[in-house]
């Protein structure tokens, strides 16, 4: 439950830097202290923003190849930045299967998106991990 507060934490982050421009350490620290995370899964959460935003333009043109229809500016801010983050995870966090990442950018869409969110990440990370996977062979 830890981690799923964690990634709770970084999809706010990511989420005020992208709509607010707030330097990101500066509202890490301020939701983390506000959240009573174990040391490891404040690490967590750090990490996974910091990774997220290090990476933002390759996750973006994922996004963009599969989000027929959609850019990323006109998607929902919520609803990008869960997508950015989960695939932050599939592609440099080989610690975490890529059906948990799946699963919790879902439920995450799911409470903090709009009605249709939770398909609209489903089906676009749905679509990269099956692409991923015919590539593995």
């Amino acid at each position: 439950m830890s981690r799923r507060l964690a990634r709770e934490l970084a999809l706010k982050a990511l989420f005020a830097v992208d709509l607010g421009r707030i330097k990101l350490d500066r509202i890490l620290e301020y939701l983390l202290a506000e959240t009573a995370l174990p040391p490891k899964d404040a690490q967590f959460a750090r990490d996974l923003a910091a990774g997220t935003l290090a990476h933002l333009e390759e996750c973006d043109r994922l996004i963009s190849r599969q989000a027929v229809g959609w850019t990323i500016d006109r998607m929902a801010t919520i609803d990008r930045n869960i997508l950015r983050m989960a695939l932050y995870e599939i592609q440099y966090r080989d610690d975490i299967p890529e059906s948990v990442t799946v699963n919790e950018a879902v439920e995450l869409a799911k409470r903090y998106g709009d009605a249709e969110s939770g398909k609209f990440v489903n089906g676009i990370l749905g679509e990269i991990v099956r692409a991923r996977a015919s590539l593995k062979g």
